[in-house]
Parts: structure tokens; C-alpha cells; sequence
């Protein structure tokens, strides 16, 4: 696949991974936080993480020859510096509780595995060919 294919690919499952994990954290972050800060947290979230996963792990670890290895250090990277992210830009938020504290970082967590099997789903059913065929207008 080359550099600009790759690189479009990119940018739909961005958009595929932050409507999955924004969804989820809007529900399920606790409700200390605004609504607006929820959205917030969905989008920007995977805006730090979603580049090093696509772009510089696969520099070291070949997602293709080594998938397992990939795998296990980009689905563990991108929850851990999510949830640490976020805890340094919204765990201040009030009321500081150990149970709120525990919902944000699970509802993290969970949105991540979300996003994860829905790229596996899509897998499976064939999606991301069919979007590879589409992007080379095929």
C-alpha cells in the first residue's frame, strides 16, 4: 500500500475511532464532567494517541509480520496515555472521588476496546478492503 493510501486510510478509521469512543465517553465518563468537555475528551483524546499507533509504532514493530507484538503495545499504549492524558488535563474536576476517578478511567478503557473490536468487526466483514478498492476508485 503506498504512503497516501495509507495515510487516507488513517484518517477514516480516525473518524471511525473517535465516533466509536466519543459515544461511549460521553456516556459513561462520570458526571462530574460537562457534557462539552466529554466531546471534548472523545476527540482529542485519540488525536494524541491515534498518530503514534499508525504512524510510529509500525516503524518498529511491522503490524503485518508481527501482529500479536502490535497489537499488544498499541492497545495497551493508547488506553494508558489516554487515561493519563486525561487525568492531567480533567482530574481535577470536582467532586475528586476515588469511584470517579475509577468510572473515567474505565469508560477510557472501554471505549478504547470499543473502537479496537469495531475495527476487527470491519475487518471481518471486509470493510476495510472495500474502502481500499474505493479509495484507488476501483
Amino acid at each position: 500500500m503506498n504512503d497516501g493510501l495509507y495515510l487516507l486510510l488513517m484518517c477514516c478509521g480516525y473518524v471511525i475511532t473517535i465516533t466509536v469512543e466519543t459515544i461511549i465517553l460521553v456516556f459513561a465518563l462520570s458526571p462530574r464532567h460537562p457534557l462539552k468537555n466529554r466531546f471534548y475528551a472523545g476527540i482529542w483524546l485519540t488525536a494524541c494517541t491515534y498518530p503514534i499507533v499508525w504512524l510510529v509504532i509500525p516503524a518498529f514493530i511491522d503490524p503485518q509480520s508481527q501482529r500479536t507484538l502490535y497489537l499488544a503495545v498499541a492497545e495497551t499504549f493508547a488506553p494508558a496515555a489516554e487515561c493519563a492524558l486525561f487525568w492531567l488535563v480533567f482530574g481535577k474536576a470536582e467532586p475528586r472521588t476515588r469511584a470517579n476517578l475509577i468510572r473515567d478511567m474505565v469508560a477510557i478503557v472501554i471505549a478504547n476496546l470499543a473502537s479496537f473490536g469495531f475495527g476487527l468487526l470491519m475487518q471481518k466483514w471486509g470493510m476495510w478492503e472495500w474502502l481500499i478498492r474505493v479509495m484507488r476508485g476501483g
